[in-house]
């Protein structure tokens, strides 16, 4: 069966910079997919390549089959929250959510149904009447959400509808949108530089950087088992340090990290890297912190970042290589003299890459 949405192979240049270089992605019908990716990505400019503002010099845009990459913006039945909204502060919230719908030509009856019908969606009933100046930014979030909603898209398109609302008030509306995304079953893309905006809402996560696609995944696809150092960084906290791969066990391979060995699992369907000099990418939770003990790397507690029931601690290895460790929070005191060996728990969080050049 083919995909409901299909971007194949866009390309967008603007002079001699190329902002999107060869992007192809496939959405099911009721998808979300989250654009991860740091500022300069191509996320937003894929994002517009797809809404139809901006023109590929390369590839198509097709939509249940039908290509729509010369269609003008109106005419793709696409819905489009943007990162600042967007509203008009002079229309009450009803007169907001009516504008797509009059610009289609929807009167009377049914443009009454219709932005009642999109009102309720967002839990805004009996918000109708209030100026935009009289709600709070998770409010006119919604109302955003609403008036792209109002007539009936195929695809509804997010960029960074969060960027602007406080930290406690952005996990809730997140929560919020997921839930009327779910409820309407509309195939969205969200743009986002937030992993934890990506990780919530998206059903996969594409992570992209210098206008490429680096890895499409689900969120724990991403974090377990990323392709390459950057994605692994870019994704969860993590460390990094060379190591030496000495050679393949039962279940991976040896590695010395400052002369001290230890065993790391292989990722299933991943090459094992060759013996020589590699990139360690670990996570906080892959560590424990123990006694300067044999099979542990020596190290010194340098700062701690408390995070309610645990702790990120950063360890500065005799070696130089800065480490974090998640502990509990009064597990040692900072310039406390310890050792660092890999955690207990089951596989994962520890993993191998190529060095820069090599």
């Amino acid at each position: 069966m083919s995909a409901f949405l299909r971007l194949n192979g866009l390309v967008k240049r603007f002079n001699r910079a190329v902002a999107v270089d060869h992007v192809s992605l496939t959405l099911e019908r009721g998808e979300l997919l989250a654009l991860l990716g740091p500022s300069g990505s191509g996320k937003t400019t894929t994002l517009r390549l797809l809404a139809g503002f901006e023109t590929p010099d390369e590839g198509r845009v097709l939509i249940e089959g039908d290509d729509v990459t010369g269609i003008a913006p109106v005419s793709r039945r696409f819905g489009m929250v943007f990162q600042h909204y967007a509203l008009f502060p002079h229309l009450d919230v009803r007169a907001n959510v009516a504008f797509g719908l009059e610009s289609l030509g929807v009167r009377g009856a049914d443009l009454d149904r219709r932005v009642d019908r999109a009102l309720a969606l967002v839990d805004l009933e009996g918000y109708g009447l209030r100026r935009i100046g009289q709600l709070s930014g998770g409010q006119q979030q919604r109302v955003a959400l609403a008036r792209a909603l109002a007539p009936e898209p195929r695809v509804l398109l997010l960029d960074e509808p969060l960027s602007n609302l406080d930290p406690t008030l952005r996990e809730r509306t997140r929560r919020e949108i997921r839930d009327v995304i779910r409820r309407v079953g509309i195939t969205t893309m969200l743009v986002t530089h937030e992993q934890d905006e990506a990780f919530e809402l998206g059903d996969r996560v594409a992570v992209m950087r210098e206008g490429r696609l680096e890895q499409v995944g689900t969120p724990d696809e991403l974090y377990g088992a990323p392709v390459n150092a950057f994605v692994g960084g870019f994704v969860g906290r993590s460390s990094t340090a060379e190591v030496a791969v000495l050679g393949p066990t039962a279940r991976g391979v040896r590695i010395a990290l400052e002369g001290v060995e230890w065993d790391v699992e292989g990722v299933p369907g991943r090459p094992l890297p060759p013996p020589g000099r590699a990139l360690m990418l670990i996570r906080p939770e892959a560590l424990r912190i123990t006694a300067r003990e044999p099979g542990a790397v020596l190290a010194t507690i340098t700062g701690r970042r408390f995070v309610g029931p645990s702790a990120i601690f950063t360890a500065r290895t005799d070696g130089g290589a800065m480490l974090e460790v998640v502990a509990p929070p009064q597990a040692v005191p900072a310039g406390a003299q310890v050792g660092l060996m890999p955690s207990r728990r089951v596989g994962g969080g520890v993993h191998l890459f190529p060095m820069d050049g090599e």
